[in-house]
């Protein structure tokens, strides 16, 4: 069982992490933008993550459905939680009741199995459509230039509501790739309705997200220091 003096370090992390937000934002945002810190838990420990509830956390996001149902139970349950790793359809039943988003979206497999479930259910879903800036084969996404299509047939589904975009640039020219993104999220927030969320930056470029447009950074190390993703 850890206690606070064990958990010290996330207090000075966080600290860091809205000052340098704020920083940021108060550069290059208006006033009026709201831009949320989600705390990324994988492969951390429910008292590290409740702890950080404790300092003010209000977002968490969820990597894998496995390790999430076996820490749920265990969350202090004020805080909301999104799902943001990659996600199979035949997963999809083990989370729709229990996270208010679905982040990564890539495909319209996912959406019509996240639509079945969600009428079912009677519920709407909020997802965004994960897009892959970069290119890289080793990561989740549509391409940018397949993202139109993705989102039409999403908005014909039921039960769903397409909140925005998410992605993970590649962590060299990582600038360039944010100002890509914001470029896309720009271009295509006229023809759909209710976009209010790009959810883009992590630990080595949360700030520069933000100067770039980004409603939602996702901090994991950051906040909770390294971890071992091999477990």
């Amino acid at each position: 069982m850890m206690n606070s003096n064990d958990l010290a370090y996330i207090d000075e992390n966080l600290r860091i992490i809205r000052e340098r937000c704020a920083e940021a934002a108060d550069k290059y945002r208006s006033p009026d933008d709201n831009i949320r810190i989600m705390a990324v838990t994988k492969t951390v420990a429910p008292e590290a993550v409740n702890h950080a509830v404790e300092l003010g956390i209000d977002l968490l996001g969820e990597n894998r459905v496995q390790e999430y149902l076996s820490k749920a139970d265990f969350y202090d349950k004020s805080a909301e939680v999104q799902f943001i790793g990659h996600l199979q359809t035949n997963k999809v039943k083990y989370i729709i009741n229990s996270v208010s988003m679905i982040q990564s979206v890539d495909s319209l497999k996912l959406g019509q199995e996240i639509s079945r479930l969600a009428v079912k259910d009677g519920r709407t879903m909020d997802i965004l459509c994960e897009v892959n800036i970069g290119g890289e084969d080793s990561k989740s996404g549509i391409a940018p230039s397949e993202l139109k299509e993705l989102m039409d047939g999403l908005s014909e589904l039921e039960g769903i509501r397409i909140r925005g975009l998410m992605t993970i640039p590649p962590p060299s020219d990582s600038d360039i790739f944010l100002g890509r993104m914001k470029e896309l999220y720009d271009s295509i927030s006229s023809g759909y309705k209710g976009l209010d969320t790009l959810s883009m930056g992590m630990t080595h470029d949360y700030a520069e997200a933000i100067r770039y447009g980004s409603t939602l950074v996702r901090i994991g190390t950051g906040l909770f220091g390294a971890r071992d993703y091999s477990r």
